[in-house]
């Protein structure tokens, strides 16, 4: 057993004295808070960042994507708003916020097998 597991694992719930430190609830402590900043919100963060980059250059013509699962392109730019073109000359006004990110149209890939096969 991971040594971090089997000393929270071992405090007990009654209050009579254990040999343990008090400086290892600590350390247990921030080595928690350590691992939920790396693992949490320090990727979080990169990404709000990195969305929030790319609504400040959004530009005519550039495709996107919100988050209700609308793509089109970009027709005009406001200070909050952005106006898209879904297709057949329907535009839509859009709150800047909820454009997630540039609209990325990858091709289907095939399975290595099917390839494989012939």
């Amino acid at each position: 057993m991971h040594p971090l597991l089997h000393a929270f694992l071992s405090q007990s719930g009654d209050a009579a004295p254990s040999g343990g430190s008090p400086l290892s609830g600590i350390v247990l402590f921030a080595g928690m808070i350590a691992i939920f900043y790396f693992v949490l919100w320090r990727p979080q963060a990169k990404e709000r960042k990195k969305v929030q980059q790319f609504i400040g250059a959004l530009k005519r013509g550039d495709e996107v994507v919100t988050q209700g699962g609308i793509v089109g392109t970009v027709t005009l730019v406001d200070d909050r708003t952005v106006t898209i073109d879904v297709g057949g000359g329907t535009k839509m006004r859009v709150l800047k916020s909820y454009v997630v990110g540039p609209w990325k149209q990858g091709e289907p890939q095939q399975p290595a097998k099917a390839e494989a096969k012939k």
